[in-house]
C-alpha cells in the first residue's frame, strides 16, 4: 500500500528534504492520473529505489499513459509540468540556444550546483533564475542570496536535463576561460581596426589546447542534437558569434572571446586540411566525423576574410539525406510520374532551378542514387564536391589548372558516361558542353538559379545557346524551394476560410484550386519538441515542366517567358504556389510559410 503523503505548495511550512517516489505516487493516484495497483507494484519494487535516480526518472521510465482520456503518454517532461503545478513553482524548459552560459556559470561554483542539484539559467541585473527538481531543498536559496545579492526566482525543471547541463554548461565555460588563459587578451587576429596594447604578450592561442579542442567537440556535437544544417563562427569587434541554422532559421548560440574563436577557427582548418596560415582569402575545405551514436556526419567548410578576423560556415551534410526516396522528399503523386518520366529517358537535358538552399542538390544526389545501378556509369563535375558518394565517379572543379564545368563535362565525355551530373550551368560554354554531351548520348542533369521553371528556358537563350538546341536536347526543368513543415506535436486545426481574413493575395493563392477546398487547414502553435516555434523540418515544394511538343514551338529568339508559363499551366504543370497551396491542405505548412519562399505573382510563381 501507498503511504499516504501530500505533495504541498512551496509557500507552505515544509520541512527541508529531497522529494520521495511514494509522495508522488500518491498524488498521481489521488488526481486520478495512476492506477493504485500500479502505483503500488512500482513502490514494492526495490530495484528501482536508487538514491541517484530522481524519482520522477523512475515513473517516466514506466511509460504510463494518463488513466482520463487523451491518455498521453507520462513522459518526463509532462511530469515535470505536472509537479511545477502541484508544488506552486513555475515550470521551465531549459533550453541551450538561450542561455548564456559564460553568464550563469558565474552565478556558482560547479561543486555547489552539484552539491543541491541546481542549475542557474538566467541572470539579469535584477534577479537569478535558478532550476530545480527538488521544490523542498531551500537551504541553498538562503546561502546565496546575501552573496549574490540579487532576487533568486526558484523554477521547477526536468531532472536530468539539470543533471546533464549541469556538466556541459561548466565544461564549456572552463574550456574557454582554460584557453583564454593559455594565450593573450587581445582582439581577434586579422582585425582590420587591430587595437595595440603596449606591454601585452604576443602569443597566439594554440589550436591543439585541449581545451580548445574540447570546445571544438562541444561545438559540433551540439549542432548535430540540435539538428543544425550550418554552424557559423563569426567575428565580431569585441566578441565571436556562434550561429546556427535550423529548419532554415538562423540562431545565436553562444559569445565566444575573439582569441578563443580564432583558435576554433584554426583548429578546425587544420582537421579540414586547410592552409591555416592564409587568412586574406576564402578557402574551402571538408571533414568527416561521428556523432555520440556513431553515424558518420560530413562537413564542408568555407572560410571569408571579414573586417575582424575570419569567418567560417560548416554545412552539416548528413549521409542518410541522399537515399530519401522521392515521397520524402515532397513530391505529389503527379510530380513523382513527372519526374520519373523525365530521369528514365536515356538522353537530354534535365535542369532544376531554385535559389541557394533550396534544395537542388539533394533532389539531384537522391535522383543519382536511384539511378546509380551497377549497369550505369554515373559521373559528376562540381564546385565543390558536396558529398561523397562510393556509388559515383565525382570530379570537382579546379580553377588553378583551368578545369571548369565546361573542360569537366570535355572529360567525363571521354570515361564512357551513361549519366552526367553538372553543378551548375553558368556560361554558354558549360551550355554548350552540356548540349553536347545529350546530343551523343548522355542523359545530363543540371541547375540553374531561376525563380522558376519557364524563366530556365529565357536564361539559356540568353546565355546564348540556339533555341533549336535547346527544343533537341532539354527534356524538362524542375523549379524547387523548401518550406518548413509544421510540428506534428502541436499543429492545430484551424477553419479554412479563417485564413483569408486581410490577406489581399489569398483569391490569387487559392483561386486554382477551389474546387478541391478544404474545411480545415492547420496553423503553427509551438511547443519543447519543436523549440516553440511551430515547425520541425522542411520539404520540398515544386514545379516541373516537361517539355513538349507546343512548348518546344514558343521557343524562339524572342520567346515570351508569359507563353511559355501559361502553355505549361495548360499541360498540367503546377506553379510553385499551387504546390505549396496543396501542402497547406494537406496540413503540411501554412501559408505565411509558403507566401514567405515562393515569388510574387508575375515573378515566376
Amino acid at each position: 500500500m501507498v503511504k499516504t503523503a501530500a505533495l504541498q505548495p512551496v509557500a507552505a511550512s515544509v520541512s527541508e528534504r529531497r522529494l520521495a517516489l511514494s509522495e508522488i505516487l500518491e498524488a498521481l493516484v489521488v488526481d486520478g492520473l495512476v492506477a493504485r495497483s500500479d502505483a503500488d507494484q512500482l513502490v514494492a519494487d526495490r530495484r528501482l529505489h536508487r538514491s541517484d535516480h530522481h524519482p520522477l526518472v523512475v515513473i517516466a521510465d514506466q511509460k504510463w499513459k494518463t488513466q482520463p482520456p487523451p491518455h498521453r503518454i507520462m513522459n518526463l517532461e509532462w511530469l515535470t509540468e505536472w509537479l511545477a503545478g502541484k508544488v506552486g513553482l513555475p515550470y521551465y524548459h531549459i533550453d541551450p540556444l538561450k542561455i548564456n552560459f559564460a553568464a550563469v556559470t558565474d552565478v556558482m561554483s560547479n561543486a555547489y550546483a552539484t552539491r543541491f542539484r541546481i542549475l542557474p539559467v538566467e541572470v539579469s541585473t535584477r534577479e537569478v533564475v535558478i532550476a530545480t527538481a527538488e521544490p523542498y531543498i531551500k537551504e541553498w536559496e538562503k546561502e546565496l542570496k546575501p552573496i549574490l545579492r540579487l532576487e533568486i526566482r526558484r523554477v521547477i525543471a526536468n531532472p536530468e536535463d539539470i543533471s546533464r547541463y549541469q556538466v556541459e554548461f561548466y565544461n564549456l565555460a572552463r574550456s574557454i576561460k582554460g584557453a583564454e588563459k593559455s594565450g593573450d587578451q587581445r582582439s581577434g587576429l586579422g582585425n582590420f581596426e587591430q587595437l595595440v596594447e603596449l606591454g601585452r604578450s604576443n602569443r597566439q592561442l594554440d589550436a591543439n589546447d585541449q581545451h580548445v579542442v574540447h570546445v571544438v567537440d562541444w561545438l559540433w556535437q551540439y549542432a548535430f542534437d540540435q539538428r543544425a544544417s550550418d554552424i557559423h563562427l563569426e567575428p565580431r569587434r569585441d566578441v565571436g558569434l556562434v550561429r546556427f541554422r535550423i529548419d532554415g532559421v538562423l540562431h545565436q548560440v553562444y559569445q565566444i572571446p575573439m582569441p578563443v574563436m580564432a583558435a576554433m577557427t584554426s583548429r578546425i582548418k587544420i582537421l579540414g586540411r586547410m592552409d591555416v596560415v592564409e587568412k586574406r582569402r576564402p578557402q574551402d575545405g571538408r571533414i568527416k566525423t561521428r556523432t555520440a551514436e556513431g553515424e558518420e556526419v560530413e562537413l564542408r567548410l568555407s572560410t571569408l576574410p571579414t573586417a575582424f578576423g575570419e569567418k567560417l560556415v560548416m554545412r552539416v551534410f548528413d549521409p542518410d539525406v541522399i537515399v530519401k526516396d522521392f515521397v520524402e522528399l515532397g513530391f505529389s503523386d503527379d510530380d513523382k510520374t513527372r519526374w520519373i518520366q523525365m530521369i528514365g529517358s536515356p538522353n537530354g537535358i534535365i535542369l532544376v532551378t531554385g535559389p541557394t538552399g533550396s534544395g537542388k542538390t539533394t533532389t539531384l544526389y537522391s535522383t543519382l542514387k536511384n539511378l546509380a545501378t551497377p549497369e550505369v556509369n554515373v559521373c559528376t563535375i562540381e564546385d565543390p564536391i558536396e558529398m561523397i558518394e562510393p556509388a559515383f565517379n565525382q570530379m570537382q572543379v579546379q580553377r588553378s589548372v583551368d578545369l571548369g564545368f565546361a573542360e569537366g563535362v570535355r572529360a567525363l565525355m571521354r570515361q564512357d558516361p551513361d549519366i552526367i551530373m553538372v553543378g551548375e550551368v553558368r556560361d554558354l560554354e558549360t551550355a554548350e558542353m552540356a548540349v553536347q554531351a545529350a546530343l551523343t548520348g548522355h542523359l545530363v542533369l543540371s541547375t540553374l538559379h531561376t525563380n522558376d521553371a519557364a524563366s530556365a528556358i529565357t536564361r539559356l537563350l540568353d546565355l546564348g545557346l540556339p533555341p533549336y538546341l535547346l527544343t533537341s536536347t532539354i527534356l524538362g526543368i524542375m523549379a524547387q524551394r523548401l518550406v518548413r513543415t509544421l510540428c506534428p506535436h502541436c499543429k492545430e486545426k484551424i477553419p479554412f476560410d479563417s485564413l483569408r481574413d486581410g490577406d489581399p493575395t489569398w483569391d490569387e493563392f487559392v483561386a486554382p484550386w477551389k474546387s478541391r477546398q478544404p474545411d480545415f487547414v492547420y496553423r503553427q502553435v509551438g511547443c519543447l519538441e519543436c523549440r516553440n516555434t511551430g515547425y520541425l523540418g522542411r520539404v520540398g515544394i515544386y514545379e516541373i515542366l516537361l517539355m513538349s511538343p507546343a512548348i518546344k514551338r514558343l521557343v524562339n529568339a524572342s520567346a515570351d517567358l508569359a507563353s511559355i508559363r501559361d502553355q505549361g499551366y495548360k499541360e498540367g504543370m503546377k506553379s510553385l504556389r499551387i504546390s505549396g497551396a496543396m501542402k497547406v491542405a494537406q496540413g503540411m505548412t501554412t501559408f505565411d510559410e509558403v507566401l514567405k519562399v515562393v515569388p510574387p505573382p508575375g515573378k515566376g510563381s
